[in-house]
């Protein structure tokens, strides 16, 4: 049997939790393949984890990351798309902090020449989330106002960067400082609120000049549920990805009525691997030349060795970071392929 190092929660509480362990690998599939990590992306719902407030989904395993890149070390008998030394990024379940990981082919992407493994062990978990609740579910559309919470988090600066590569989309995000709303115009908002000395609904009208984004992605939670659908156009669309402060809240929801607004949620981790392997063909087809281009990608914040896991997450918990922090297994985690 294959083992593996790899990164477990050694029970509930903070970074200090986090243990390098040998993990047997998953026996892998007919449809699967063996990846030598390089880089992982590391995530929001990988701290839930660890803090005890997030498990895997059934038939996962306990090893912390939802997001690699790497390259293909050996294949199952029926895959077709990737052959040993191809180097692809993938959206897994689990698995992500360990040296090596099972990956099934439909849910990986071929790393366009020219980007590095950090680069690419970063678009995962944020593209995928990005292109599925704004583009798909939330339909935002040429002509339309996104507004985005945490815009100098994964998630935000991933889609204000996607939004404005694609065209003829306008954006607003908030932020907690005026060094992180500076920040985000930089990635390419078009305005920025701080949240802190500002009230972002007030500014939101202002902005739109009174009619309210058409968009808002949302992952605070409890606390912006009535401030959103008081900020929100007519048949706008929330969509809510996360609750980093609360699920409940006591609103009033006369305006989800009068200003026909549509509410959609979702989470990835648990979903099938057909439904994120359709994701993975749209971001092959809407995102990926972008990023072959050297648009829209991935602002890393820091990059941390493999050794050094623990304090990665305390960068993530600290919240002062601006776009992602990336675990290096590797010496070759920078390198590229073709072009690079």
């Amino acid at each position: 049997m294959q083992t593996t190092r790899s990164v477990i929660a050694d029970g509930a509480g903070g970074p200090e939790v986090l243990r390098i362990v040998e993990r047997a690998l998953p026996a892998p599939g007919p449809n699967d393949m063996v990846v030598r990590v390089h880089a992982a992306g590391i995530n929001r719902p990988d701290v839930m984890q660890r803090q005890g407030n997030y498990a895997p989904p059934p038939g996962a395993s306990d090893v912390l990351g939802l997001e690699l890149a790497g390259t293909v070390e050996a294949v199952g008998t029926d895959v077709t798309r990737f052959a040993p030394g191809d180097r692809v990024l993938a959206l897994v379940a689990s698995g992500a902090y360990a040296e090596r990981a099972v990956v099934h082919e439909d849910v990986a992407i071929a790393i366009p020449a020219g980007m590095s493994f950090i680069e690419a062990g970063a678009v995962p978990e944020t593209y995928f989330t990005v292109w599925s609740n704004v583009f798909e579910r939330a339909g935002l559309a040429d002509g339309e106002t996104l507004l985005v919470h945490g815009g100098t988090s994964g998630i935000g600066s991933t889609v204000i960067q996607v939004a404005k590569a694609l065209g003829g989309r306008r954006v607003i995000a908030t932020a907690g400082s005026d060094e992180k709303c500076a920040a985000c115009l930089e990635m390419g908002a078009d305005h920025a609120i701080n949240y802190r000395t500002a009230d972002f609904v007030e500014e939101g009208w202002r902005l739109t000049e009174g009619r309210g984004p058409d968009v808002i992605l949302d992952m605070v939670g409890a606390p912006y549920f009535q401030k959103n659908l008081d900020l929100i156009a007519l048949d706008g669309r929330i969509s809510q990805i996360a609750f980093q402060y609360g699920s409940r809240a006591n609103i009033d929801l006369a305006p989800l009525l009068f200003k026909r607004v549509t509410m959609t949620g979702s989470t990835l981790r648990a979903r099938p691997v057909a439904m994120k392997a359709r994701l993975a063909r749209a971001l092959e087809e809407h995102v990926m030349p972008l990023l072959a281009a050297r648009r829209a990608l991935p602002v890393i914040d820091s990059v941390f060795p493999f050794e050094k896991v623990a304090d990665a997450h305390t960068r993530m918990d600290g919240g002062s970071h601006v776009g992602k922090i990336v675990l290096a297994m590797t010496a070759e985690a920078d390198a590229t392929a073709g072009g690079g």
